[in-house]
């Protein structure tokens, strides 16, 4: 199972909103005979690429089939691999943990049992959840799952007194978040951050896919030359604006004729709430799109709010053994007065990155 998991973590950025999947195959004498792992969303799932390994398909009579999610029971852009197995001289099917799609969530056991293979559950669970935490929060929840990046000074600043905040974090650092933006579905950053660094936020230092890119641009004012707007990617960058007016003729996909605000991404529009976008009901639509999962690398403003209003599933706090002693704090205002109120982070690491310190916390 742990070689599976190994494989299924091969997909990572590109299986989404699809789980992250592998599968190992052991013959009746114990030796392994096939593995395979979910490659890309809409291609053969782990299973089918596990089986289709095996040349010899006589050595499946009485097989045992370690997989780390159990197998779709429903027809999407593939066939049912609960199907597929059934109708194979298995012995036994080892899941780690169940899927919790409505769509399957035990189906899928019940078609191998009624097939008469053995089932076991259970093997790796929370491997297996922490491996999928994307997709298990995107099923339980509509919305994605949300990681707060923050690079900070050892005093707590992320900019200078005169706005500038490059570099705080190291060389180091700064890779270990182009492999995140690798891995999550869509980078997130506020009107303040666009405007003081004008970044790409693409995928540079390491090899990987480009992630979506998601601008929150409340009145839509923002200057159309800024990099995510103008680049070769501008086409996955998404706007969030409560500005419908302004945004009205941007987002009608009918108009042919180019205006100072067309643009080629998407544009959602949303609710206004205290003169910002409604960051809940953002995310919610943003789920509706299939983004699972959404790294967030703003600053100050949009850090603050969705700590505020309990919208960060995890943060990853980078610590700079460097002092600024004034500048922009890394939060403030998180609606916190007393002791009592303060936020605890769960299932809390250190781990050193080059000179910097990495602190990583569930809310």
């Amino acid at each position: 199972m742990k070689e599976a998991l190994e494989l299924a973590s091969l997909g990572k950025g590109y299986v989404s909103p699809n789980p992250l999947v592998g599968c190992v195959v052991v013959d009746n004498k114990g030796n392994k005979i096939g593995e395979g792992f979910h490659k890309k969303f809409g291609e053969s799932h782990a299973e089918v690429n596990a089986i289709s390994s095996i040349t010899n398909k006589e050595l499946l009579s009485g097989a045992t089939v370690y997989v780390t999610l159990e197998p779709c029971s429903h027809i999407g852009k593939t066939p049912p691999c609960a199907d597929m197995l059934a109708a194979l001289p298995l012995k036994e099917v080892i899941i780690a943990m169940k899927d919790p799609n409505p769509k399957v969530n035990g189906n899928g056991i019940r078609i191998l049992k009624n097939a008469g293979i053995k089932v076991q559950v259970g093997i790796l669970e929370s491997e297996a959840e922490k491996l999928n935490e994307f997709f298990i929060h995107h099923q339980n929840f509509g919305r994605p799952f949300i990681t707060l990046k923050i690079a900070q000074t050892a005093d707590g600043f992320l900019a200078a007194a005169d706005g500038d905040s490059q570099w705080i974090s190291g060389k180091q650092s700064r890779k270990k978040v182009h492999e995140w933006r690798a891995e999550y579905d869509a980078v997130l950053i506020g009107r303040t951050t666009a405007m003081a660094d004008n970044p790409s936020l693409t995928v540079r230092h390491i090899k990987g896919r480009q992630p979506k890119r998601i601008v929150i641009d409340g009145p839509f004012e923002l200057p159309r030359d800024l990099n995510v707007f103008s680049d070769k990617y501008e086409e996955r960058t998404t706007i969030l604006t409560w500005n419908k007016e302004k945004s009205k003729d941007a987002a009608d996909p009918m108009l042919k004729v180019l205006s100072q605000n067309y643009f080629r991404g998407e544009i959602i529009q949303t609710s206004q709430k205290d003169g910002h976008v409604d960051l809940r009901e953002a995310f919610k639509l943003l789920g509706k799109s299939g983004i699972s999962s959404v790294l967030v690398e703003g600053g100050q403003q949009l850090s603050s709010a969705l700590i505020r209003q309990g919208l960060v599933d995890k943060i990853c706090l980078f610590i700079a053994p460097k002092l600024l002693g004034s500048g922009t704090r890394s939060v403030l205002d998180i609606g916190i007065n007393k002791m009592s109120e303060i936020i605890g982070l769960k299932e809390v690491c250190w781990e050193k990155v080059g000179d910097d310190m990495l602190l990583t916390g569930y809310f």
